[in-house]
């Protein structure tokens, strides 16, 4: 019964193994395939045009495409579209085929099922980084860069292929060398070709394009629920030509227009149209240097950095902005979608070794989920610090490598937020501005001398006594005005004994407050005589 049972599970993993692997299907024909290799700038765009037919019985959804097996490492992107007006985009996914393991294949699914018969034309787009080479590898300040490129003469497929074409544009007509198809050789009445085995494309020529990797890239979008996104990146920037042979000259690369061809002095950086408040600075400082002007659907923004890249020569530096929020984050609720590009533009044909994107989301997010346009590595998550934060902001972070210009593209985050959690921030404002005032308030009423302040205290004494004294004339003077209502009265009814006994109250309350100012009198006379003297004359008015 074991045995049985390891032998029914090992023929599932077996048949779960086959089924993950794509086959080659004969009735696949490719009647013709045009290829265009573009070798203008640092990188390798090779725009392939298929016609595919299908002489089988059944319907074909979908066919393989492969990439040389030395080649998928510096393959960065790939993407299919039909070739129609409409450019529909094809699905295409990674896939495996059975005896051919280390090959790279992929598989395009097709806009619409191939009936028997039929033919289409499908585009299909790949981009290689780091497959031109600098030959030679150094180069004096004057001279020119001359570079290598290794391919094939024939398109790398697993279909029979009926015809094909290839198209090399190089941008120059400074051609070092290249390889013709040989060999073909005539013996009387026969005509010989080949043999063709593993025919290599090799061509040798000028090129002066911008040689710049990014070697690394840290990318951080910080969201704010107030209305902005701030955007930071930190560049590490490195000329991959050939290398600088000798000594540099600053005069001589001022002077000769023909000196420092494949350097670099500036290139041009594209912002979102709404960015704001760019800046661009170094380890030194903020960089001067750079101009920003803004069009109608960008910012562009021109960076020259403190001196020319030369080959193997490198430079470091941060570029920021903000853009505001409604552009990019949408809400239902509490639930919010960012939707935001991964990475962005720095200067065209760019090339990215690696970038690691942090989304730093508001302080109580949760229930976050991300999806690419891409495969990437998600990292795990950590928690950033901040202003007014308790708790800190969530942060997502991905990473991935081998990027070009294809790979601008958006990525969506969705996340959940209480909105209640808004009023978080004003509140310990709020509350901070009340610790601070009562502090100051505590702090005005101690005493932290350590001897006593004589005079202090006596303006402190003679101030209480001077409003003690003001309180009770005011009281005092109260009853002149009681002895007048009482007279007027008297005046009018002639009551005498009603007279007499208001002005025993009367008379009682003044001689209370007189005698309260008099020992007010006592007391300023020891502090203050001027002051004394001065309520000795109200006294003798009174």
């Amino acid at each position: 019964m074991l045995r049985i049972c390891i032998f029914v599970t090992i023929t599932l993993i077996c048949r779960d193994a086959a089924a993950s692997y794509d086959s080659i299907n004969p009735d696949v024909v490719i009647k013709n395939i045009d290829r265009s290799i573009d070798l203008t700038s640092q990188l390798v765009k090779i725009s392939h045009k298929i016609n595919v037919q299908n002489n089988g019985k059944g319907a074909v959804k979908s066919f393989i495409f492969s990439v040389e097996p030395n080649a998928k490492q510096r393959l960065s992107y790939i993407g299919a579209q039909t070739a129609d007006s409409s450019k529909t985009g094809l699905k295409i996914y990674e896939s495996k085929v059975q005896s051919h393991t280390d090959k790279a294949f992929w598989r395009i699914e097709m806009k619409d099922a191939l009936k028997p018969g039929e033919s289409t034309i499908v585009d299909v787009e790949t981009v290689y980084t780091h497959q031109l080479t600098p030959h030679p590898a150094t180069i004096t300040q004057k001279e020119k860069q001359l570079v290598l490129y290794h391919g094939n003469h024939y398109f790398y497929c697993p279909y029979l292929t009926l015809k094909q074409s290839t198209t090399v544009n190089l941008g120059t007509r400074n051609v070092e060398s290249y390889t013709k198809l040989k060999p073909n050789s005539q013996t009387d009445n026969t005509i010989l070709y080949g043999p063709y085995e593993n025919d290599k494309m090799t061509i040798h020529f000028e090129n002066n394009a911008p040689f710049l990797t990014i070697t690394n890239l840290e990318r951080v979008i910080e969201v704010s629920h107030w209305g902005n996104i701030a955007v930071e990146e930190t560049i590490d920037l490195k000329h991959g030509g050939a290398v600088l042979k000798g000594p540099f000259s600053r005069y001589e690369y001022q002077r000769e227009a023909q000196s420092g061809l494949s350097s670099v002095k500036s290139f041009k950086t594209i912002l979102p149209a709404a960015a704001t408040d760019a800046y661009y600075r170094d380890e030194i400082g903020n960089i001067s240097t750079s101009h920003m002007k803004i069009l109608s659907d960008s910012v562009e923004l021109d960076l020259r950095p403190r001196f020319p890249l030369f080959g193997g020569w490198k430079t470091h530096y941060v570029i920021g902005y903000n853009v505001p929020s409604y552009e990019y984050l949408y809400n239902s609720g509490d639930d919010y979608l960012l939707k935001m590009r991964f990475l962005d533009h720095v200067f065209d044909d760019m090339i990215v070794d690696e970038i690691t994107t942090k989304i730093v989301l508001p302080e109580g997010s949760q229930d976050i989920q991300i999806s690419t346009p891409y495969p990437i590595e998600q990292l795990p998550n950590s928690l950033h610090f901040t202003y007014l934060d308790t708790k800190g902001r969530p942060v997502v972070i991905v990473r991935k490598t081998n990027l070009v210009e294809n790979h601008i593209q958006d990525f969506e985050l969705q996340y959940n937020f209480p909105r209640i959690l808004m009023l978080q921030e004003p509140f310990l404002v709020v509350l901070a501005f009340y610790l601070l005032f009562l502090f100051v308030i505590i702090y005005v009423r101690l005493d932290f001398s350590i001897t006593k302040d004589e005079a202090g205290e006596s303006r402190m004494r003679v101030a209480g006594y001077c409003e003690k004294v003001l309180s009770h004339q005011d009281k005092r003077a109260l009853t002149y005005t009681y002895y007048s209502e009482q007279l007027t009265k008297l005046k009018s009814n002639k009551d005498i004994n009603n007279f007499l006994t208001s002005m025993k109250n009367i008379n009682q309350e003044y001689r209370t407050e007189t005698g309260h100012i008099s020992e007010l009198l006592v007391k300023l006379k020891a502090d203050a005589p001027d002051l004394a003297e001065k309520v000795s004359e109200l006294q003798k008015a009174d």
